[in-house]
């Protein structure tokens, strides 16, 4: 986002397609349509991106979004403690949006209801504005009560150990964030493909037309980047160990006046 007028702008463009997309589909069955699921946490900058540049374009097109069911869990690389406690990967203020977003999910069921206050927080999040979350009620015109309620009962602690079991009993087993989902099978670190996958899932032709620039989709996003960055659970320790012995090496040298060891 290069603004907050940008990011306003662009949320108002996606409640009003939300909106559209909701009344035309309203009559429709759900029969047919591919699973669509993203696991994922609310300061990861990875996240962040994917929901507000890549995910967001599900929404653009009315035949596309129609053919898709999208699950959100925001629990990502969080760690479950004694006692139900938990922490989360970077730290208490992620545990809190989390939740939030986990309560807002349970507050307003409907995609077209909740996914405007997540894409408002993950907007701040991306423009490193995170801090001023609680202004995604007054720009979406929510009331704020509801949440306030949900986090404070102690309620969304239980909704996010609910996440906390969806995404330990994914198979294979999350290895980072983002991890997205489609039918079942994790496209690790293609996710921002996810269109494409999307597509070849779907059994109907009849939403061809909605398909049909897929290829280009994915020419478009996998040019120059094989792999989209992620953000893993753990750091590997085959990394932190040749960290450690650079460092080790650099200090030798320095105090030492060797060139190598």
């Amino acid at each position: 986002m290069a603004s907050v007028g940008g990011s306003a702008k662009a949320l108002s463009v996606l409640v009003f397609l939300l909106l559209l997309i909701s009344f035309s589909l309203s009559a429709s069955s759900d029969s047919g349509r591919v699973s669509l699921a993203l696991y994922y946490e609310s300061l990861c900058p990875y996240s962040a991106n994917f929901i507000v540049n890549d995910l967001v374009e599900l929404f653009e097109d009315e035949e596309l979004f129609s053919i898709v069911d999208l699950h959100l869990s925001p629990w990502g690389n969080a760690k479950l403690k004694s006692n139900d406690s938990f922490v989360c990967q970077h730290g208490p203020s992620e545990c809190l949006l989390n939740t939030v977003e986990a309560c807002a999910i349970h507050v307003w069921p409907q995609l077209e209801d909740h996914f405007p206050f997540i894409y408002c927080i993950e907007a701040l999040v991306y423009d490193r504005k995170f801090t001023q979350w609680e202004s995604c009620f007054e720009t979406l015109g929510l009331d704020p009560k509801p949440i306030a309620d949900c986090y404070s009962s102690g309620y969304g602690k239980e909704l996010e150990l609910k996440y906390a079991a969806e995404t330990n009993a994914l198979r294979p087993p999350h290895q980072y964030v983002p991890w997205v989902v489609v039918d079942g099978q994790p496209l690790y670190e293609d996710y921002e493909n996810f269109i494409s996958y999307i597509c070849k899932a779907y059994n109907s032709t009849a939403h061809a037309t909605a398909c049909s620039e897929a290829s280009h989709y994915t020419t478009q996003k996998g040019k120059g980047r094989p792999d989209a960055p992620v953000s893993y659970k753990e750091r590997k320790m085959s990394t932190l160990s040749e960290q450690i012995i650079s460092a080790i090496s650099l200090w030798m040298k320095k105090t030492l006046g060797h060139d190598s060891i």
